[in-house]
């Protein structure tokens, strides 16, 4: 039994109220207080129970707000245990398990006929949709909207409206979603098993088609699209729709808004899934032609059988894009060959009339199993890459028709039930017999438990040569005409003796079987009659070549493809095709190898009354059901099993870390001694059994103890490898950026040598060029030398060049120089002429007088000496005769001398007699005319300035004013005096 530990987590969840949540804690295992308990929980609005992991779902009928997005929240990565019963706990087990273990894993969802198989399949979908992609990516999404979009398509061609169910599915479907390595859907597939093969005139094929299609076509869609297609909106017009004569107005729902709502949904699902428009358009044409294949009436005059209603054939040629003549000659006539000849064979009116309906059933059926592989096609997984993308993972979920007994079963209700014993076989294997078969390999201690193996019953339908498939295949290939009650004959000789089978023969005194047209199965579920009436025209393929052939032909691409046998001609038609017993049980072994080879997670539904009440709950309706899902063998098995198994080294590796003795790696001598040490060490050793290969562990919260044992430490593990990878991650960034750094500085220095290594080489040579390099141009310097480059610039051509010039000059052609440069400075765009060409010579009185007037300059050089005498003045600068001019505009001749320490003026009339000296520190400025004049002014600290003009020029035009400025400003530069102010104005 579960541990207490459990039993209290249910408590807090439920109260004693709502009966026990899990029918493992029922305190005494039988079939009373099992169904009082399931009874109680349904009156108290809880639909469903646990068996351990499988989930008891009892049909509502009725809309119950328990699948919101808050509900989602609440059982999003929650263990089953923690919340109470519902559909929402088993698929996040599925999908945990898929993600967790990488597992493939399946929820097999059975019950019978009304038992809410479907809405179960569309919930559980809802819900992993709902909690995958948290980051809202665009392609999971898609993939996502489009998984769920193909139950709407799904539901509208494939469900029907009848007398026990709302929304019966009359297909079987089996969808696997793909899921990446990060838990995320990629995509899906989709395995369909449609069985509807009945003639059209019993209209259970049609319920349906009408309902679910035809009644949203001819109310919901609009007038033009009606007129394109030739139909109107009233469906007594059309006689696949009528069952003797009237309209079965229980199964319509008149309402306008809601065919219209239908109409709307499964369109706007085709458009999302990725249907194109012609697509679409071919999909309506198709549904109309079966329509109008209805109303075609068959008459006969004479031998020859007409179409009454001609008409029609040009609508259906239309529909179909064919010719008229081909439609009505296919509609008629039978090609026939016979060895090389080929001969055309005239239908009677019964032959056309069954041609007429089996057209119409293959036509939808192609139609339909076509929607699923389209879908299949936008849907399925590309360009995935198992070594780049992770391993692709998988939850099927099957929702497939229900255990069915009617008044009248046919070849339909025998292939469900014949599905449905295949499903409890598998249930059985592996959830009863499996069970206790691992704990007899293991060698666990078991008491073995009587269970019901429904083997004998499989067998009785598919076994080879014996199998009642195989008895009427063979039926199906007798030569001449075969009958039903020739089907039953064989069934009779090779069945006699079957504990499983009976029929009016071999049970004369039976009289609830009629001679030569049934006979009875002991199903799992129960007894049940089959009437053998139509079952060899159900398992053949009825369809004739001629109509494959007049399809294939269609200008329409789309419809043409649903027929690829219509390519082969009269005479390469001779393989007989498998019949439709032979189909399904391929399809039915393939489906259960494929749910065998994954985690099983059940749904097991129960319907409770056949009045479709929210309140009625029948009590035999509900035993007989839970009886034949074998739910108190499961209970029993439960209660006296261990609730999880694993084999020791993966065990070992989930949860090793949780002990010092297995972590990283044990030492012990085998694994199964590593898992008993462990177990021993967390206290758990009471709860454990250990088996030749695996460890058993009875009650799950000892599986969620370590479960949370483990969480808590892989956190920490999860730390610690964080704090390392950080750390290494920190290290080879820091040897990274250091790398970088080295060859950045190694790269510098390159770019600085060779810019210096390129400046060398081509100023190398600069002393001896004639210009000193001064053409030589500057290579581009790196980021890093631009100041360098100014400095250079400032230096050479500047100061080196100009220090070149003027280093192999005489102290006085020097003091020149610097004159020059001192006048160009100050005057240089302040007048034309500064006289920079020619040789300055300074003392002109003695320098022109010698030459000129050779008295005059005795007398001026006799007044110097005395001067330089007294005031001990080291050198001339400057001397020159001039006109003075005074304040009252009087010009008088007169002679200026500076020297280094004085202004002297003179009077060159009387033989040069200084009449004013001034100290040059005293003289304060000088100002200049911009003109071609000699106007000097000297400007004095008290305002007594001297203006002059130079005179007696020789050549006339020499300009002495820029000797003056810049003999005077190299002056002031070598004594360090004030700068003087230079005015031109």
């Amino acid at each position: 039994p579960l541990a207490d530990g459990r039993r209290q987590k249910m408590a807090e969840h439920e109260s004693l109220e709502f009966g026990k949540a899990d029918f493992v804690l029922l305190d005494n295992v039988s079939m009373e207080e099992f169904m009082a308990n399931l009874k109680l929980r349904f009156e108290k609005g809880r639909i469903y129970t646990y068996i351990g992991e499988v989930v008891v779902s009892v049909n509502p009928y009725r809309a119950m707000n328990i699948y919101g997005r808050d509900t989602v929240e609440q059982y999003k990565g929650r263990e089953l245990y923690e919340r109470p019963p519902h559909l929402f706990a088993i698929a996040d087990a599925a999908y945990k398990a898929m993600k967790r273990r990488n597992k493939d894993t399946c929820i097999v969802i059975s019950g019978e006929s009304g038992a809410g198989k479907t809405e179960a399949s569309k919930y559980i979908m809802q819900y992993i949709a709902a909690i995958t992609n948290p980051n809202q990516r665009a392609e999971v999404e898609r993939v996502k909207n489009m998984l769920l979009k193909s139950n709407c398509v799904l539901e509208a061609f494939g469900n029907a409206k009848t007398n026990r169910n709302d929304n019966s599915s009359r297909f079987g479907k089996y969808m696997d979603i793909n899921f990446d390595f990060k838990g995320d859907p990629i995509g899906g597939h989709i395995s369909n098993y449609l069985l509807e093969k009945v003639k059209m005139h019993f209209i259970c094929f049609f319920f349906l088609f009408f309902l679910y299609l035809l009644t949203q076509l001819l109310r919901g869609a609009p007038d033009s699209l009606l007129r394109s297609l030739h139909i109107q909106k009233d469906p007594a017009a059309y006689n696949y729709i009528k069952v003797g004569g009237h309209i079965k107005v229980g199964l319509i729902n008149p309402l306008r808004h809601k065919h219209l709502a239908k109409y709307a949904s499964v369109a706007d699902a085709m458009k999302v899934i990725g249907f194109t428009g012609d697509e679409i358009q071919t999909v309506y044409k198709i549904l109309a032609a079966i329509l109008h294949l209805g109303n075609l009436t068959f008459g006969v005059d004479g031998d020859v059988t007409l179409i009454e209603n001609t008409k029609l054939v040009s609508v259906l040629r239309e529909l179909l894009s064919t010719k008229e003549e081909n439609v009505e000659k296919a509609l008629l006539y039978r090609t026939v060959a016979t060895g090389r000849d080929v001969i055309e064979k005239q239908h009677t009116e019964q032959e056309a009339s069954y041609g007429r309906d089996a057209l119409a059933k293959a036509m939808y059926e192609r139609l339909f199993c076509w929607i699923v592989g389209r879908i299949n096609d936008i849907i399925e997984v590309k360009n995935y890459d198992a070594r780049v993308h992770g391993k692709n993972t998988v939850i099927g979920v099957l929702d497939i028709y229900g255990f069915e007994i009617f008044q009248n079963n046919s070849f339909e209700q025998f292939c469900i039930n014949y599905c449905n014993e295949k499903l409890q076989q598998l249930f059985i294997q592996l959830v009863l017999k499996q069970e206790q078969e691992e704990y007899q390999r293991e060698g666990i201690p078991w008491k073995h438990i009587d269970y019901f193996n429904n083997q004998i019953i499989v067998d009785l339908v598919e076994q080879q040569h014996k199998g009642i498939f195989s008895v009427l295949d063979e039926a199906c290939m007798n030569v001449g005409k075969v009958t039903d009650e020739v089907f039953l004959q064989g069934l009779n000789g090779k069945l006699a003796k079957h504990a499983h089978y009976t029929s009016r023969k071999l049970s004369p005194t039976d009289k609830n079987l009629e001679f030569d047209r049934d006979f009875r199965i002991r199903h799992y579920a129960g007894d049940v009659v089959y009437s053998v009436v139509g079952f060899i025209d159900k398992n053949k393929d009825t369809l004739f070549q001629d109509f494959k052939r007049l399809l294939y032909n269609s200008s329409n691409t789309v419809l043409k493809a649903m027929w690829p046998e219509g390519k082969l001609s009269i005479t390469e038609v001779t393989k007989r095709p498998l019949t439709a017993a032979t189909l399904f049980k391929n399809s039915m072994i393939s489906l259960v190898e494929n749910l065998a080879c994954k985690e099983p997670y059940y749904v097991r539904c129960i319907k409770p009354n056949d009045v479709k009440s929210p309140l009625l709950f029948e009590i035999e309706r509900c035993r007989h059901q839970v009886e034949y899902l074998g739910l108190l063998e499961n209970v029993r098995v439960r209660r006296a099993g261990f609730a999880y198994r694993q084999t020791y080294p993966r065990f070992l590796q989930r949860y090793k870390m949780i002990s010092e003795f297995t972590w990283p790696n044990h030492d012990l001598p085998s694994d199964r001694e590593a898992v008993k040490k462990l177990m021993q060490g967390c206290g758990f050793d009471h709860d454990a059994a250990y088996g030749k290969t695996k460890v058993f562990i009875r009650t799950p919260r000892t599986l969620f103890s370590l479960e949370e044992q483990r969480a808590e430490m892989v956190q920490r593990i999860v730390l610690f490898l964080q704090k390392v990878w950080r750390g290494t991650i920190a290290r080879m960034r820091y040897r990274r950026m250091r790398a970088a750094l080295v060859i950045l500085q190694a790269y510098r220095r390159y770019k600085v040598k060779s810019y210096i290594r390129e400046v060398n080489r081509r100023f190398k040579n600069v002393r001896s060029m004639k210009d000193y390099g001064r053409h030589v141009k500057w290579p581009t310097p790196p980021k890093v030398l631009r100041n360098f480059l100014f400095v250079c610039l400032d230096v050479f051509p500047s100061r080196w060049w100009a220090w070149t010039l003027i280093k192999g000059l005489s102290p006085e052609e020097t003091l020149q120089v610097r004159a020059k440069v001192a006048c160009l400075e100050a005057l240089k765009g302040q007048r034309a002429d500064l006289g920079l060409q020619r040789a300055w010579e300074g003392n002109y009185l003695v320098s022109r007088g010698k030459r000129d007037s050779p008295d005059t300059a005795a007398s001026f050089t006799l007044v110097s000496s005395e001067l330089q005498r007294k005031d001990k003045f080291m050198r001339v600068l400057f001397s020159s005769n001039v006109r003075k001019i005074n304040r009252f505009h009087k010009a008088e001749d007169r002679a200026v001398l500076i020297t280094d320490r004085h202004l002297y003026k003179m009077d060159p009339l009387k033989q040069y007699k200084p009449m004013k000296s001034i100290p040059l520190y005293n003289v304060t400025g000088l100002s200049v005319s911009p003109g071609k004049d000699q106007l000097v002014v000297f400007h004095t600290k008290d305002s007594r300035d001297l203006v002059v003009c130079l005179q007696g020029m020789v050549p006339a035009n020499e300009s002495r004013i820029g000797e003056l400025v810049g003999t005077l400003l190299a002056l002031a530069e070598v004594k360090m005096l004030k700068c003087l102010f230079i005015c031109c104005c």
